[in-house]
């Protein structure tokens, strides 16, 4: 057998042995900076990203997008400035473990002049994509797919998409709504997108898509519901100013809730195209106190957990560490609407219940969600499924119970490198 890489040796999250007090000032949002990285490139002039997210995803992006030739320049951490230039084959493009690179890509790939590729790392090729793939059909794309529906793809662009009408289901993904809207204006015939099926999840996401087409100067028109319309027409360079990322938050915010001390994290704006109304209220229920003034936003903890009953479906990439608050928690908790999670990076349900019942939670697993009611806590080694978001769960974890091990915390490089780092001296006070 070889030698273990140093990347999946085991680490142990430091335990909480005081009241964490601390500003946090955190990378760019990755939505964000995935769709300014997208609209940039589809525009009629140069752009700037300001305080983008460098992570695995966004970097990922942005080779993607030089593949089939933008000139995209990440050199500078504080601004990456791209300019378009005529979309072509062949190229290949490697989306990682991204959601946002398999299902916001292939649009724009169809633009192009020529063959372009995708797949990524192994478990990629099971996340849903079939959405896309049949709606792109539809307008005239001409593409091959998996016998399931999705990577490995490849895409046998011409230059021009004609666009249309087409209908989707997209109860798997709000990201398949997003990645077809996001490169509509530039289709002949624009789009009109009609969604059938169970609610899409994550609302606040196709907000930021309709936001974002709009400040690049798209026209769309979301009136009627599940559908969305986008005129076709010339999209915009400019600057865009990327917030800190509110998901990457919330393990330093459930910090100060576990601990009873308080985070703020720096430099968030009094207007927001991220849920964070949605987080206060969680937060709020789970029993921390949420406040917001010109130093950013900031949360404490009182001392207390408490077990709640939420539908998730809005804010789902916080189901990781609100599950792991509620297995530390004074009484049980419901957590449901979140049955499209089981197609994230991992099944996150399944994963969910796995890990949380080695810590000694009592959970039992529905099709769209967990129970929880926490147990007598013990020291384990959890399992990160190569998956962020179930790293962050981890260490949350690891904050009240002394001797917690996960088996791979570099998974957090996905959308915050820094994340060890940053959440030992959150931690130790260092």
């Amino acid at each position: 057998m070889g030698a273990v890489t140093a990347q999946a040796r085991p680490w142990t999250a430091p335990a909480g042995s005081r009241p964490v007090a601390a500003t946090v000032a955190l990378p760019g949002s990755k939505s964000m900076t995935a769709r300014a990285l997208v609209l940039s490139a589809l525009a009629d002039g140069p752009s700037e990203i300001r305080r983008p997210l460098r992570a695995r995803d966004t970097t990922l992006m942005a080779a993607g997008l030089r593949a089939l030739g933008v000139a995209v320049d990440t050199t500078a951490d504080e601004v990456w400035r791209v300019a378009p230039g005529p979309l072509r084959g062949p190229a290949r493009v490697d989306v990682g473990l991204a959601g946002t690179i398999m299902r916001f890509a292939p649009p724009v790939a169809a633009l192009a002049d020529g063959p372009v590729t995708f797949d990524g790392d192994p478990h990629a090729r099971n996340r849903p994509l079939r959405p896309i793939v049949e709606a792109l059909r539809t307008l005239g794309v001409d593409l091959d797919a998996s016998e399931t529906g999705g990577l490995p793809l490849e895409i046998r662009g011409t230059g021009l998409v004609t666009g249309g009408e087409a209908v989707i289901d997209a109860s798997g993904s709000s990201q398949f709504v997003s990645g077809l809207l996001l490169s509509a204006p530039r289709f002949a015939k624009g789009l009109v997108l009609r969604h059938e099926g169970p609610p899409v999840p994550s609302a606040p996401h196709l907000r930021m898509t309709t936001h974002m087409l709009r400040a690049a100067g798209a026209t769309v028109d979301e009136s009627v519901p599940d559908v969305w319309a986008v005129e076709p027409g010339g999209l915009h360079g400019r600057t865009w100013d990327i917030e800190p990322d509110l998901s990457g938050a919330a393990p330093f915010f459930a910090a100060a809730m576990v601990t009873g001390g308080a985070v703020t994290l720096a430099g968030w704006p009094r207007d927001s195209w991220q849920p964070a109304g949605r987080l206060s209220e969680l937060l709020t229920a789970l029993g921390a106190e949420v406040t917001q003034d010109d130093t950013g936003l900031t949360v404490r903890g009182t001392g207390a957990l408490h077990g709640l009953r939420a539908d998730l479906s809005e804010v789902s990439e916080l189901t990781p560490v609100v599950a792991a608050l509620a297995a530390l928690a004074d009484g049980p908790s419901e957590l449901r609407g979140v049955a499209h999670i089981r197609g994230h990076e991992t099944d996150r349900i399944a994963a969910l219940a796995t890990e949380l019942r080695k810590i000694g939670a009592e959970v039992v697993e529905h099709p769209d969600g967990l129970e929880i009611t926490p147990g007598p806590l013990r020291a384990a080694t959890l399992e990160t499924y190569a998956d962020h978001r179930m790293a962050h769960a981890a260490a949350v974890l690891g904050l009240a119970v002394e001797g917690v091990r996960l088996t791979d915390v570099a998974c957090t490089s996905k959308t915050l490198p820094e994340f060890p780092e940053l959440w030992a001296d959150l931690v130790t006070g260092s």
